[in-house]
């Protein structure tokens, strides 16, 4: 017997060709602005009225060192309190931004001042606070809780960054990024399927998480460099926590976005116009 072949369909092909829809151009457009956009550092920096990096120049040494470790156990009780008490379902409903942002501003309020032993009790409040919100904006996407890989999704928005000249040297662009974590992702959704969030006997989860918060520290450090600046009191600390919700928040939005967009028309299709948009704006 004669093995079918199929021509290829023209009316496929053309739709592969096809420019997006109107709507979801207009989506992509607002996600890649984002994502390539001066990053947290610029808005500190406006905030303060002075570069970030002469704050961070003023930070002892002593707290510069621990703030990657501190980080990286933030984001594992982040992980671990977070994500297990969030709605499961791929049902999506608006993310509670402005409640997000308020406890976010509270939890601000009790640091800066006190220096690294603050950032050790705030940071893990903080960060459990900001993988709520960027689930909830997952959630918002029509993104499935219960899958792990939309879990560890959640995480991967603390590593993200534009690649814009005028944003942070610490940060490369988005699909780059993606690309860097995308194996031990996929590996550390695997041993959660089969054991949980329990990181002992996963180094891939280890290897994920320590990836992530060696990108997230940076900004960590942006953060306390501000907060912990003579001028600022209480109030601003509130302020500087506020500005961080908000950056991971806009972050997640762009992030699920772009995700959404990619379950419709491919990831590769999609990554390519990402591509074109911003070579139009850097």
């Amino acid at each position: 017997m004669k093995a079918l072949i199929v021509a290829p369909d023209d009316t496929a092909l053309q739709w592969q060709r096809a420019p997006l829809a109107a709507a979801d151009y207009q989506r992509l457009l607002t996600a890649v602005r984002r994502l390539e956009s001066p990053g947290l550092a610029a808005r500190l920096s406006n905030y303060i009225g002075m570069p970030v990096e002469k704050a961070l120049a003023s930070l002892p040494e002593t707290w510069v060192k621990p703030v990657t470790r501190l980080t990286q156990e933030a984001l594992g009780k982040a992980l671990d309190a977070a994500l297990l008490t969030l709605p499961a379902g791929a049902v999506p409903r608006p993310a509670p931004k402005l409640s997000h942002r308020l406890l976010a501003g509270l939890s601000g309020a009790v640091g800066g001042s006190f220096g690294i032993a603050s950032l050790a009790v705030e940071l893990p409040v903080s960060a459990t606070l900001m993988l709520r919100a960027i689930a909830a904006t997952a959630h918002e996407h029509g993104e499935d809780l219960d899958d792990p890989r939309v879990r560890l999704a959640c995480l991967e928005v603390f590593a993200l960054g534009g690649s814009s000249r005028s944003d942070d040297n610490a940060e490369i662009g988005y699909y780059a990024v993606r690309a860097f974590l995308s194996k031990t992702l996929e590996e550390s959704a695997k041993h959660i399927v089969k054991k949980g969030l329990a990181k002992e006997g996963a180094p891939a989860l280890v290897k994920f998480m320590s990836a992530v918060a060696q990108r997230f520290s940076v900004q960590v450090s942006q953060k306390l460099a501000v907060q912990s600046l003579p001028l600022l009191g209480a109030a601003s600390g509130a302020t500087v926590n506020v500005i961080f919700m908000e950056h991971f928040q806009k972050t997640a939005q762009a992030h699920f976005t772009l995700r959404r967009l990619e379950r419709i028309y491919g990831r590769e299709r999609i990554q390519v116009a990402y591509r074109q948009v911003a070579s139009t704006i850097q």
